[in-house]
């Protein structure tokens, strides 16, 4: 009788990928970058928990794609962070997953030679490597985690994570989030609804068991405790903006409803600057006003910026990338960005 297909009908190929213990041999994390991302973490629990009065500010690049203009970039907020280290936190986005609409380009570790080679262990590996140099200068690191596989190679060095607009209803990335190990924004969807992600957070602080791998790479079911650290994360939507002050009053009744952690904080990209990056800097003024004006539960901003302005297409000749561009969300510059996080320094302290 001839044989019938069952499986693996529209799969190429497989192919085995090193272990997380066998990546962390490769960049092994240090006593000293341990202690380094921990105290991160404890920072933002007390930003969270108003015990910590500063400001709470992630920025950096949409998506790393450069590894060299990376550490540039992180060099130069590194000097600015102790700068404003008195009233502002600063964490740099290290952002190695793209979620696409569609198609698209889909991140450092999926695709890090940026030619749809898909060379993933190499994709890993580099982003290890890059999150290590970035502990070893003492930046803190933020990132957003996608695949649920991820994690488990790379989340010991992230001070702080995010659930994306597209994933937060996603049951797979609740229960991921209700084991990460430190603060988790989780932001409205991309209609601008903020209950799905006031029910993200109430689902991730809860206990779960799914199917996960472990650090040798086996299989396995995960069982978690769940993550009293979630906040909310307003970012917009396709029906405009949600930055207000008003915005920010009724998503903090949403919360209170939810007996959720009241802590927003601001993504001034996205539909808060209406997809344009030059107006990120009307609703980081805002929410950083809204804030020095008493609104406490607005702990903080994002935003999405690199050493140079805009964005540029990714083609198939990465020789003509203009060095320290975005190839995904269009960002602010570096000269803007210090502008920026100066203003708010000043601000919070009138």
């Amino acid at each position: 009788m001839e044989k019938t297909t069952v499986q693996d009908v529209n799969v190429v190929s497989t192919s085995a990928l090193v272990s997380p213990n066998s990546l962390a041999e490769e960049s092994p994390i240090t006593q000293e970058i341990a202690e380094h991302v921990v105290h991160g973490r404890d920072q933002v629990k007390a930003i969270m928990d108003g015990t910590d009065p500063r400001l709470l500010m992630i920025v950096g690049p949409c998506s790393i794609h450069d590894e060299t203009a990376a550490l540039e970039y992180a060099e130069r907020l590194a000097a600015l962070s102790a700068k404003v280290s008195g009233r502002i936190m600063v964490v740099m986005r290290v952002y190695f997953e793209k979620p696409r609409t569609t198609v698209g380009w889909k991140g450092f570790v999926y695709d890090p030679n940026l030619d749809d080679t898909f060379d993933i262990g190499s994709g890993l590996s580099r982003a290890r490597a890059l999150l290590t140099r970035l502990g070893d200068m003492g930046v803190y690191a933020a990132t957003e985690f996608l695949d649920p596989i991820v994690p488990q190679y790379l989340a010991d060095l992230v001070t702080w994570a995010a659930i994306g607009a597209r994933t937060i209803e996603s049951q797979t990335h609740r229960q991921m989030a209700s084991g990460l190990s430190m603060p988790v924004g989780f932001k409205n969807s991309t209609d601008g609804a903020v209950q799905p992600a006031v029910d993200a957070m109430v689902s991730a602080r809860s206990p779960h068991a799914f199917l996960g791998i472990d650090h040798s790479g086996q299989t396995c079911i995960v069982q978690t405790k769940g993550n009293p650290l979630g906040h909310l994360v307003l970012r917009g939507g396709n029906t405009g903006s949600n930055f207000s002050a008003e915005a920010i009053a009724l998503a903090a009744a949403r919360l209170e409803k939810a007996d959720a952690r009241p802590q927003i904080l601001v993504d001034c990209s996205h539909g808060n600057s209406d997809k344009d990056y030059a107006k990120q800097a009307i609703a980081f003024r805002d929410a950083v006003e809204q804030r020095a004006a008493g609104t406490t539960n607005m702990i903080g901003c994002m935003m999405e910026s690199h050493l140079n302005p805009g964005k540029q297409a990714l083609s198939g000749d990465t020789s003509k990338l203009e060095y320290g561009v975005s190839i995904t969300d269009a960002c602010i510059g570096w000269d803007e960005t210090d502008s920026l996080l100066t203003w708010a320094y000043d601000t919070m302290g009138k």
